[in-house]
């Protein structure tokens, strides 16, 4: 099953849009732990995320919806959301006549070292695939709203260079940025099965590969999950279609330069006992484990979880609806992260004690603990149907969205509180001796002390949410310490080549 990212929503009119007023905050005390609905949204301002949240360097959090907005449906948005739920709606797609800006963004976003977020849309832009649609864009927008096209999918004969990217990008180490498409590419004419391409931040793009190149699409199809960038250099995806055993999905590997390596084919197991579908793409967890999610496969046929080796070597460590009910979940469709207490946090997009979807965290060796069931109000008003995955903010809180449910039933922000604390992020997570790094914390106000594995560094204080420094001579690989009101670590270690 491939999820839905474009379905219309409750009728509105197409208003000018701007800050909402917050809706009646929802939360939910359970042991240990809060759940709290932060927002819903209502088409006017947009509906239907089906991407997570990024935090930028401002400290609030941003995201996308694949619908709604002031120029109507499907088209989408581009929001801003305080991490205590204060709304607002930066920009409506399809602005531009024959949407040249874009229209329905499936992706989350990335905040790039030069301060913009950048983003994609599936469909809209100035080139028209075989289907006479737009085939996407790739744009980078303002923390404030401001919009820009950095590229056009469809530009060359046949979209070759790609068409519709479903997921986010990221910013390699080289500074460029990588990412899928859905469709497009060489092969599987007049459609194309997808590739993997990178981009200069000033929009010029390469193609590394395109999908379907060997018989029998057996080094996979259709890559609908974006790639992660593991502690080699190269860049780890996943294909919701093609392999060895059918049309069942993949795991692969590219370097920079476009060297690919399928490392493993889904369904190798009788039943796909291992998993079939991999919607989510991946997570390099500290001990040095990619670890993915499947929508399909398992012992139950609803899903898995596993890891996987750099070199290939996949072990299922759980399917869901192993218990009665299948109040562990269904489907996951959303990739994992790695929280700061060092489990993986993710979500189901069905199932669970209301039938609504689940958020979960899983320890890396595999025991799976549900820590909230959707639906648990009338009507779904705290969420529903999770596509996203979750994103832990640095005040320790994780932060996520639902594609349905909330007040008005198109979809809803949510926050949960699992008791764990403050933490910084470095953007970038690598750097040499002298490169400019950029510290996103919370409460950083009166920093005394910043340190890269020991080492002190000079630094300057920006705001309470970011602090400004550079590598030191002596750095070496670990974590970043800042002391402010209390000491804060790096959720990852920061890499010095």
């Amino acid at each position: 099953m491939k999820p839905i990212v474009n379905s219309s929503t409750t009728p509105h009119s197409a208003i000018a849009y701007g800050v909402l007023a917050l809706y009646a905050t929802l939360t939910i005390a359970l042991p240990a732990q809060t759940y709290t609905r932060l927002h819903s949204f209502n088409s006017h301002y947009g509906a239907n995320p089906a991407a997570g949240l990024t935090q930028a360097l401002n400290g609030d959090l941003y995201g996308t919806t694949v619908n709604g907005g002031a120029y109507g449906t499907p088209y989408g948005t581009v929001f801003r959301i305080t991490p205590a739920g204060a709304f607002t709606s930066l920009y409506s797609f399809c602005s531009l006549s024959g949407c040249a800006d874009g229209d329905s963004p499936s992706a989350g976003l990335l905040q790039a070292t030069n301060g913009y977020l950048y983003g994609a849309t599936q469909t809209g832009g100035t080139n028209l695939n075989a289907s006479g649609n737009g085939a996407g864009t790739i744009f980078k927008i303002t923390p404030g709203g401001v919009l820009t096209a950095v590229y056009d999918f469809c530009a060359l004969s046949g979209c070759t260079d790609g068409d519709s990217p479903e997921a986010g990008l990221i910013q390699g180490t080289n500074g460029d940025f990588y990412g899928t498409t859905y469709k497009g590419g060489a092969n599987c004419v007049p459609y194309g099965c997808g590739t993997v391409f990178k981009i200069t931040p000033s929009g010029t793009l390469t193609t590394l590969y395109s999908f379907c190149s060997v018989s029998g699409c057996t080094d996979g199809e259709y890559p609908q999950a974006g790639l992660v960038q593991a502690t080699n250099g190269d860049f780890y995806g996943t294909t919701a279609g093609g392999g060895v055993h059918g049309n069942y999905g993949t795991v692969f590997k590219i370097t920079p330069t476009g060297t690919f390596t399928t490392l493993y084919s889904f369904c190798a197991v009788s039943g796909c006992a291992d998993g079939s579908l991999p919607f989510a793409g991946l997570v390099q967890a500290t001990n040095g484990y990619l670890y993915g999610t499947t929508g399909g496969g398992g012992a139950a046929g609803q899903g898995t979880v596993y890891k996987i080796t750099p070199g290939g070597a996949q072990t299922t460590i759980y399917s869901f609806c192993s218990l009665s009910g299948c109040v562990d979940g269904i489907e996951p469709m959303a990739a994992l992260i790695q929280a700061t207490n060092g489990d993986l946090g993710g979500t189901t997009y069905t199932g669970g004690a209301n039938g609504g979807g689940t958020i979960f965290r899983i320890t890396p060796s595999g025991t799976l603990t549900t820590l909230y069931s959707f639906c648990a109000l009338t009507n779904c008003a705290d969420g529903a149907n999770p596509q996203a995955p979750v994103a832990q903010d640095t005040n320790g809180v994780f932060y996520g969205t639902t594609f349905y449910g909330g007040a008005y039933g198109a979809g809803a922000v949510y926050s949960l509180s699992v008791g764990l604390g403050p933490f910084v992020e470095t953007l970038p997570t690598s750097g040499a001796v002298g490169s400019a790094v950029k510290i996103l914390g919370t409460n950083l106000t009166g920093a005394t002390s910043v340190t890269f594995n020991g080492t002190a560094a000079v630094f300057t204080v920006v705001s309470s949410s970011e602090i400004t420094t550079t590598v030191p001579a002596g750095a070496t690989t670990g974590t970043v310490q800042v002391v402010a009101s209390s000491t804060l670590s790096s959720n990852v270690p920061f890499r010095v080549p």
